[in-house]
């Protein structure tokens, strides 16, 4: 969490990784370990000097992102009416089916990085 934190807000700031650690005075290795979450427990030091780089304040490095929403039971219904209600084909239905399985692929290698 912390690592993907930190990432987040490098990125954002427009920081490569290298960038970040030698403002911070650490080795790349280091921080890139930091965010890999392969060192999970950094020292407040670490912390602190990473956050003042970043010109954020600590507890942002620290927080939780927010959960996307997920989509209702009703929401999913309704998007099945649509479809069926705009005369979709068969062919067009495979289509649909493919990019869900494109979908399912993306987000299981996006699990798998974390």
């Amino acid at each position: 969490m912390i690592g993907k934190n930190i990432q987040r807000i490098r990125k954002k700031k427009g920081l490569t990784l290298s960038e970040l650690a030698e403002r911070a005075s650490m080795s790349k290795s280091y921080l890139s370990n930091i965010e890999r979450n392969i060192n999970q427990n950094p020292s407040i030091q670490v912390m602190e000097k990473i956050s003042l780089v970043l010109d954020v304040e600590l507890n942002s490095l620290l927080e939780m992102p927010p959960e996307p929403p997920v989509p209702s039971e009703n929401d999913w219904l309704e998007l099945v009416t649509e479809l069926k209600e705009s005369g979709m084909e068969k062919e067009q239905l495979e289509e649909f089916k493919t990019l869900i399985q494109f979908i399912k692929w993306k987000n299981r290698d996006a699990e798998e990085k974390e």
